[in-house]
């Protein structure tokens, strides 16, 4: 299970807020979900299918 309580602080462009922020709405995503989403993605494209028996292997 996830545990949601860490924060990641970035900085980008004003526009391309907007337009992320309206691309979510479209989908019916919040942009914190779909950031998670990409995520979720860029780590299992760099360490495989069973990334989450690394990442959330006990005592990590």
């Amino acid at each position: 299970m996830e545990n949601r309580t860490a924060r990641l602080t970035l900085l980008i462009d004003p526009k391309k807020k907007a337009a992320f922020e309206q691309l979510c709405s479209e989908e019916d995503v919040t942009p914190s979900q779909k950031v998670r989403q990409f995520i979720r993605e860029y780590i299992e494209q760099q360490l495989g299918e069973n990334w989450r028996e690394e990442v959330f292997r006990e005592g990590s």
